[in-house]
């Protein structure tokens, strides 16, 4: 599990009222590619160093969870990330979620109320110059910053809610289902 916090660290007594916990899944954001056959696997999260390309100076704490690609993703794995935000005791979350399942994960989330959860990825590898993973971010970011508490996602400047989203793979975007 890796752990990463801004240079404001979290005080002594814990708070976590302006925090945004991050857990990462894996999914198209973290993928290595290795040869013009697309062979790939799912690399350590680029998270931290986004986060700063993307300037982001409030404070937050990225937790590792899965290295997996979205299809990969089990009812177990749901059950574990599930488990995590509840357990969080940050009220604000971001999840990097492959694109693939994104919308089968928030919907298994969608019955938390009490915390704005924002799912998020890319359709590009963070490592490739063309990625949109950055701007993914960065927008997720905000959503988790100003929305109410709620499951959302988040992607390509776009704001779907939880069991009202699905991934359209011909036109490689999100849309209201």
């Amino acid at each position: 599990m890796t752990i990463q916090r801004t240079p404001n660290q979290i005080d002594q007594q814990g708070s976590v009222e302006a925090m945004i916990q991050v857990f990462t899944t894996g999914g198209t954001i973290d993928k290595l590619y290795y040869d013009a056959n697309s062979e790939f696997e799912i690399g350590d999260s680029l998270l931290p160093e986004l986060l700063k390309e993307a300037n982001v100076s409030g404070e937050f704490l990225v937790t590792g969870l899965l290295r997996k690609d979205s299809l990969e993703i089990t009812d177990n794995d749901r059950s574990l990330i599930r488990e995590a935000v509840i357990e969080s005791r940050a009220d604000r979350i971001l999840i990097t979620h492959g694109t693939d399942t994104m919308p089968d994960t928030a919907a298994v989330l969608a019955d938390i109320k009490d915390k704005t959860i924002v799912l998020f990825g890319s359709m590009q590898p963070a490592r490739m110059r063309r990625s949109d993973a950055v701007f993914n971010l960065g927008f997720a970011w905000a959503v988790a910053s100003t929305k109410e508490p709620g499951v959302y996602v988040a992607m390509n400047g776009e704001v779907f809610e939880a069991g009202a989203v699905r991934k359209n793979l011909k036109a490689q975007r999100f849309e209201r289902s």
